[in-house]
């Protein structure tokens, strides 16, 4: 089996000594290619190259960013030679995940460990005995994304957490909490929603303040526990929304504790969710923040969310 290693070598939890063991451990039952990212879109790069080799896996050392990244690239690839009428994932590389970032939110939500060491073992294993799921994408005009999109506070939060980490603070969950509230109280519009949902055959929902979309629960971590404001969302089905329609203290307060809690399930007035959707468009009056699996990228006015059922094979 032929194999690509993608590796980021700013992730966050792991050294050069644990990535030369990886690739000691990956060694023993692959062909191995390493290829190191050096820029923002890099790795997108790298892995849509080893899909036109028509290698067997990809597999990536990094955060959810460079997941992101890899996944894309591969997405992009034109099928090999003799691919013929396969599958969208069969055509493909399989993709293997190795935790190396704050959070790790796509390999722990197909079941790998937190811990890379531990995540490698597993990984290692399912190549030995076969073992993979397929899991659907989310796409976002012409981006793909594996757990979770935002558009509007969600997004703005992490963008205010990228610049701190920029000037060196470390990701933890004090940081979003605080990142939050700066950015619910002092930058965000909270009493004019300008975003509208439009869905074929459906009326459309406006006056919108901030949406989250995700492909599978959870939506992310605080440490060790699951943060779910779709817990129904799944790799197997179509899109989950959960939208808030007016961003006043006490109802986004008692709809962010629903899904911080053990078992959520948001409801009220104020709470829009949707589930298993296939297709959706998000449009605002004014442009609003965006990110893609906890990866900010700008402003936008208006995106068009697609689901893209059994689009890749993962190793777990």
């Amino acid at each position: 089996m032929r194999a690509v290693l993608v590796v980021n070598p700013k992730a966050t939890t792991t050294s050069e000594r644990s990535r030369d063991v990886l690739v000691r451990a990956l060694r023993s039952e692959v062909d191995l290619s390493v290829r190191y990212t050096r820029r923002r879109g890099h790795a997108m790069a790298l892995a849509r190259e080893a899909a036109v080799e028509g290698v067997d896996l990809v597999v990536t050392l990094g955060g959810d960013g460079t997941v992101n990244e890899v996944v894309n690239g591969l997405m992009a690839a034109e099928p090999p030679a003799g691919a013929g009428g396969a599958t969208m994932a069969d055509r493909l590389p399989a993709l293997a995940t190795v935790p190396g970032g704050s959070t790790n939110v796509f390999a722990r939500a197909v079941g790998l460990p937190r811990d890379w060491p531990e995540a490698t073992s597993m990984i290692l294993e399912g190549l030995r005995l076969g073992r993979h799921r397929t899991v659907g994408l989310g796409r976002a005009d012409d981006r793909y994304f594996t757990f979770c999109a935002g558009f509007g506070l969600d997004a703005a939060v992490i963008h205010r957490v990228e610049q701190a980490r920029r000037k060196g603070r470390v990701s933890t969950p004090s940081l979003y909490f605080r990142s939050i509230m700066n950015q619910y109280f002092l930058a965000s519009d909270r009493r004019h929603p300008a975003i509208s949902l439009e869905r074929p055959g459906e009326p459309v929902e406006d006056g919108l303040g901030t949406v989250i979309i995700q492909n599978t629960a959870p939506w992310t971590y605080l440490g060790d526990r699951e943060v779910n404001p779709n817990p129904e969302a799944s790799f197997d089905l179509g899109l989950d929304v959960l939208a808030m329609r007016q961003l006043r203290v006490a109802s986004t307060t008692r709809t962010v504790t629903q899904f911080l809690s053990r078992h959520p399930d948001p409801r009220g007035r104020q709470v829009l969710r949707l589930h298993d959707t296939a297709e959706f468009t998000l449009l605002s009056a004014r442009p609003q923040a965006f990110q893609l699996d906890g990866d900010y990228l700008g402003e936008r006015e208006k995106v068009r969310f697609t689901s893209v059922p059994a689009a890749l094979r993962v190793i777990c």
